[in-house]
């Protein structure tokens, strides 16, 4: 590919977290048996009208601004044409030329900017399934509202396109307006693949991939479909703009149809509905209620906290991980630790993403507070933070209580002094090794003054403590 680049848009369907479709009062609840979600206005039966969700606009409108969109004050709902078995009205209401949202873009980590052109409402359709060589429809979903997330074509690399999504699916589920599951279908993207000679700014025939329905399958799809097209221009062919699919056992793209343009939607208002508006009032107030953005929260945690990137975006992939770890650090000294026991003892627990996602710990956020501020208050020391942590994870039980109930105090300076002393008087081998030279014989001694302690000496202090007493005894 190193004489052409690529050139890739995303179209990208989010299904919004509402209780009821977007024209009904039919429930979203995802599965259940066939066709028991919906009704004669899901399934477009004739006299029925539709009544728009004002949760949909409200929840368009939020993703809009977490995008840095520009708001319509007006927009309207049109009819886009064309028969499909799971379509049953034959046109799908979503909107054409006035879309509620337009102009945004979404900051990739390098710097550059994806476009928005567009965010609009829609209705999804159904779902067909095919089964021993006959085909069912399930309108379950139809009538669930989607948005849809549409690009400009700024996208130059596959690494891009994923990233771009991670960070969109990472705003909606902050927003709390969609799941985003990809192997739900609740998130799902149309990528529009096109090549061009290095250097040249005229855009290529494109290609669309439809329904990417996984990042991993997104990038199979996207490589494949580049190379195929860069072969053909390099043997003198042309691309054929047209609809493709992805062929997760053939690891390729196939041909569907041929592209649709607007025109071929033969796009008009929908007349059963009013025009929607949207005053600078509801924009105001639905913008109070934005959350703090993950990547406003990236760069809080690393500079406020001094928590490295890495693990401050393991803190920030699941909005109920960034809340529990919010609660956690309120008046601690040091939110790094917090961070260091989720990350390094909580996580560890943890089978996977989905349970990252649900996350619930069997330690509340009060209980590690507590736990980290015994830590500040020099009540505790590191190695015991670590393993009454465990034990919290075991029981849920709170920290006082546990080191209560096995005496796991901290060591007192009289005490530590003592077990010191104690320690090298039993290791005369050790000790004589350690003053010729050897550094590693001071870890036999150790290890004795955190058997005498049960683990409750703090061991850096221990060591320090050592060195001192030996070498002033030697000195005598």
């Amino acid at each position: 590919m190193s004489n052409y680049e690529l050139v890739c848009g995303l179209e990208t369907h989010i299904e919004l977290s509402t209780k009821t479709k977007i024209f009904c009062s039919c429930t979203t609840e995802f599965g259940g048996d066939p066709n028991t979600h919906c009704c004669p206005v899901c399934i477009g039966l004739p006299g029925t009208l539709p009544k728009l969700n004002k949760k949909v606009v409200e929840y368009a409108v939020m993703a809009g601004l977490a995008t840095n969109c520009e708001i319509s004050p007006i927009s309207k709902m049109d009819r886009k044409n064309y028969v499909y078995p799971d379509l049953p009205k034959a046109y799908q209401i979503s909107q054409y030329d006035m879309p509620l949202c337009k102009n945004g873009y979404v900051e990739l980590s390098n710097g550059r900017k994806v476009r928005i052109l567009r965010i609009h409402i829609e209705e999804d359709a159904g779902k067909l399934v095919h089964q021993r060589g006959s085909t069912y429809v399930d309108y379950n979903r139809g009538g669930v509202p989607l948005i849809e997330i549409v690009t400009e074509p700024d996208i130059r690399s596959i690494d891009e396109a994923r990233e771009y999504l991670e960070r969109l699916q990472l705003v909606m589920r902050f927003l709390g307006i969609s799941d985003c599951k990809m192997q739900e279908g609740s998130m799902r993207c149309d990528v529009n693949v096109s090549v061009r000679p290095q250097g040249t700014e005229a855009f290529g025939t494109r290609t669309e991939i439809k329904n990417m329905n996984s990042f991993a399958h997104m990038a199979k799809a996207m490589e494949y479909e580049v190379n195929r097209q860069i072969d053909l221009l390099q043997s003198g062919e042309k691309v054929v703009q047209e609809t493709r699919r992805y062929n997760e056992e053939d690891d390729c793209t196939e041909s569907m149809r041929g592209k649709e343009d607007a025109h071929d939607y033969r796009y008009f208002r929908e007349p059963d509905l009013v025009t929607i508006q949207v005053s600078e009032e509801t924009v105001a107030q639905l913008r109070e209620k934005l959350p703090e953005l993950p990547h406003q929260r990236l760069e809080r945690y690393r500079a406020e906290f001094g928590i490295p990137e890495a693990d401050a975006q393991q803190l920030i992939k699941y909005r109920r991980i960034a809340e529990y770890f919010e609660a956690a650090i309120d008046g601690v000294q040091n939110p790094k630790v917090v961070a260091n026991c989720m990350i390094g003892q909580m996580f560890s627990r943890l089978d996977g993403d989905s349970a990252k996602e649900s996350f619930q710990a069997n330690v509340t956020p009060e209980n590690l507070n507590a736990l980290v501020k015994l830590l500040d208050a020099g009540k505790i020391k590191m190695n015991l933070l670590k393993a009454t942590l465990e034990k919290m994870l075991d029981t849920g039980k709170a920290p006082g209580e546990l080191i209560s109930e096995a005496d796991m105090g901290g060591v007192d300076a009289d005490a530590l002094k003592s077990a010191c002393e104690q320690a090298i008087a039993s290791n005369p081998n050790a000790v004589s090794d350690y003053l010729s030279g050897k550094e590693k014989a001071l870890k036999a001694i150790l290890g004795s003054v955190m058997k005498a302690t049960r683990g409750r000496a703090d061991a850096t202090e221990a060591e320090k403590l050592l060195i001192q007493l030996i070498q002033g005894a030697n000195a005598k």
